[in-house]
């Protein structure tokens, strides 16, 4: 079996995006030539292996409950799951896997990385898929279940992410009846925008 060892080196906000996304720079390095590397990744936040202050313990109540219960209940959860292309290379080479971020807050990681106030988010990155080779005849096999590695990401490189497509706004998924509701609330209260209105609500 060919053998691969997978890490990655970095992690940028990437900019001029449709929607906001993290390039992870994915390093391959392989004893033998490859031909072609027709993976997928599987990103998993591993929440229990940082630790939380008072206000990110009270923001993660909703995933995880109180934190006397986090022994149990602090568990590994599903990111994304993406496809990555690794053209010919000997010994070692890089490519970019780029990973799509939501202000989703149904989604778990949004409320996960929304709940942070800093430091970093540890990331695990599962692979799988297929090695194409030259031996000297051309033959396939299936990457090892075994491939996988870790890496610290940057918390600030998340809210990076964000603020390249949303600045300083944040999205929040609403019902059309709802939004009417709070249309008429913005009518008839002379709210002058929508962070009044929430503020508004919110104080009373």
């Amino acid at each position: 079996m060919t053998e691969l060892q997978f890490s990655i080196c970095d992690a940028q906000a990437k900019t001029h995006t449709a929607v906001p996304t993290i390039a992870f720079a994915l390093q391959v390095q392989s004893e033998e030539a490859i031909e072609a590397l027709v993976l997928r990744a599987q990103l998993r936040i591993e929440p229990q292996w940082r630790e939380y202050e008072g206000a990110e313990k009270t923001l993660l109540n909703e995933l995880f409950g109180t934190p006397d219960r986090w022994q149990t209940t602090l568990r590994t959860f599903s990111w994304a799951d993406v496809p990555v292309m690794v053209p010919a290379f000997e010994k070692r080479t890089s490519v970019e896997v780029a990973i799509p971020c939501t202000y989703d807050f149904d989604v778990a990681a949004a409320k996960y990385l929304s709940a942070l106030g800093g430091g970093h988010v540890p990331v695990r990155f599962l692979f799988s898929g297929a090695i194409f080779r030259k031996t000297p005849a051309f033959s396939s096999e299936r990457v090892s279940w075994a491939s996988e590695c870790a890496y610290r990401l940057p918390y600030q490189v998340w809210k990076d992410a964000m603020r390249a497509c949303y600045g300083d706004d944040a999205l929040i998924r609403i019902t059309h009846d709802t939004f009417e509701r709070l249309l008429q609330y913005r009518a008839l209260s002379g709210a002058s925008s929508w962070d009044e209105v929430i503020l508004r609500l919110v104080q009373t």
